[in-house]
């Protein structure tokens, strides 16, 4: 049965109601967030604000207050949702690494060619030049402000940070909603306490003539109004924080990191500008379709290997096969002479056979020493002997010079027993 992209999606993200809504690993905080909204509303609307509908007679204006702090703390909550439960800009991963920036290292015969990548490569952004990173994981150039969030796995578009009390990456579809959300709290937070101090007033006015006993009287505004004060140092003193990153063009991210660097900022437009881009453009729509169906693409043919690529340690041309072989019987040649060498030397009563030069176990000669192999006659032996003179062939790890020197008197390749080397 074919999968929507949702349930085979490799982000971190949680998704409800079929793909429509999209969270981040993170999400269960959110319902903290929503209580330490919902539960101070309810202790006001019933503590304080259902004292305060008969305090203003005319137009029954005391009803406001309480109508006025539901339908503030639903537009929170609302915006609370909108920066949750949507894609903030995740780019969809690739389903192969681009092929037109891999580059060949096949700098030695007999290893495997890698392909690599580079980690960098620069665009242009407002006329000046931009950095932008390969992602590993993602398997594609990020745009520029674009960031990898560990926690969601995801590259997101204008990344600002990742937020625990929603849940969520703040990215270029949510940071709207997400300065609003604050912003807002800030103003509940500011209307609560005010409420709360103004029903206090009202009880000094009447039967309660001290600040004391009026507290006493009403001590869930005096909680409510502690309760707010500490949140508005949280939530306005990040409205002021987002003010001024919006205002010089920036974002979390984007200042934490780069602030001792004293860099041009290449994204700054001015503050009208900014703030115009950040509030009055259209928000663009979602690159991902996470209820379409996923599409069963066939595996990705790995790079094909240049020709030009594989060449031996010369790095003059390329070698064939029919090079090898000549280059093989080459070295056969040599271990003739070598042995030759060693009888020449216990006949005449020489030098040990350990002064011959070895062989190098890794060599490719060494891997067909256990195979059997045809006799080579002197003609044979002359003809490759005579190819080779034109080439190297000390790639395999074989030395020569020794065994030219005594080229002359290489015989066949019998050992003294008379079997078949």
């Amino acid at each position: 049965m074919a999968k929507r992209v949702y349930q085979v999606w490799k982000g971190s993200n949680s998704f409800i109601c079929g793909g429509r809504l999209i969270f981040g690993p993170d999400a269960r905080s959110l319902f903290i967030t929503i209580s330490l909204i919902v539960i101070p509303l309810v202790i006001f609307c019933v503590f304080v604000a259902r004292h305060l509908l008969h305090k203003f007679p005319t137009y029954n204006a005391g009803y406001a207050i309480l109508v006025v702090a539901i339908a503030f703390t639903i537009y929170v909550l609302v915006l609370l949702m909108l920066t949750s439960a949507q894609d903030p800009g995740i780019i969809p991963r690739a389903s192969h690494p681009p092929e037109e920036e891999i580059s060949h290292d096949s700098s030695i015969l007999d290893s495997t060619p890698s392909y690599q990548i580079p980690r960098f490569k620069e665009v242009m952004v407002n006329g000046m030049p931009v950095k932008v990173k390969y992602c590993d994981t993602c398997m594609l150039y990020r745009p520029p402000r674009c960031s990898h969030c560990s926690i969601c796995n995801n590259c997101v578009e204008r990344f600002d940070h990742h937020c625990p009390w929603v849940g969520q990456c703040i990215g270029l579809r949510n940071y709207r909603y997400f300065f609003f959300f604050v912003f807002s709290a800030a103003l509940l937070c500011i209307y609560v306490f005010a409420m709360c101090a103004l029903y206090i007033k009202f009880l000094m006015g009447g039967d309660y003539p001290t600040v004391w006993k009026a507290m006493k009287q009403s001590p869930a505004s005096v909680i409510l109004m502690i309760y707010c004060f500490i949140s508005l140092w949280f939530v306005g003193g990040l409205t002021g924080f987002h003010f001024y990153l919006i205002s010089t063009g920036q974002t979390t991210y984007e200042n934490f990191r780069y602030r001792a660097d004293n860099r041009l900022n290449v994204y700054d437009r001015g503050c009208l500008n900014n703030f115009l881009e950040v509030f009055c453009t259209k928000i663009k729509p979602s690159r991902n379709d996470f209820r379409a169906i996923e599409p069963n693409e066939p595996p990705q043919p790995p790079p094909t290997i240049r020709p030009q690529d594989l060449e031996d340690d010369s790095g003059s041309y390329p070698r064939s096969k029919v090079q090898d072989d000549l280059s093989i019987g080459a070295d056969l040649s040599m271990i003739s002479q070598r042995h030759n060498i060693e009888e020449f030397d216990e006949e005449i009563g020489g030098k040990s056979p350990t002064s011959i030069p070895s062989i190098a176990p890794e060599s490719k000669f060494a891997l067909v020493l256990d195979t059997e192999l045809p006799i080579m006659t002197a003609d044979d032996e002359k003809l490759v002997m005579n190819l080779n003179q034109s080439r190297r062939i000390d790639s395999f790890g074989i030395l020569l010079d020794p065994l030219q020197r005594s080229s002359s008197q290489a015989g066949s390749l019998k050992d003294e027993k008379g079997e078949v080397f």
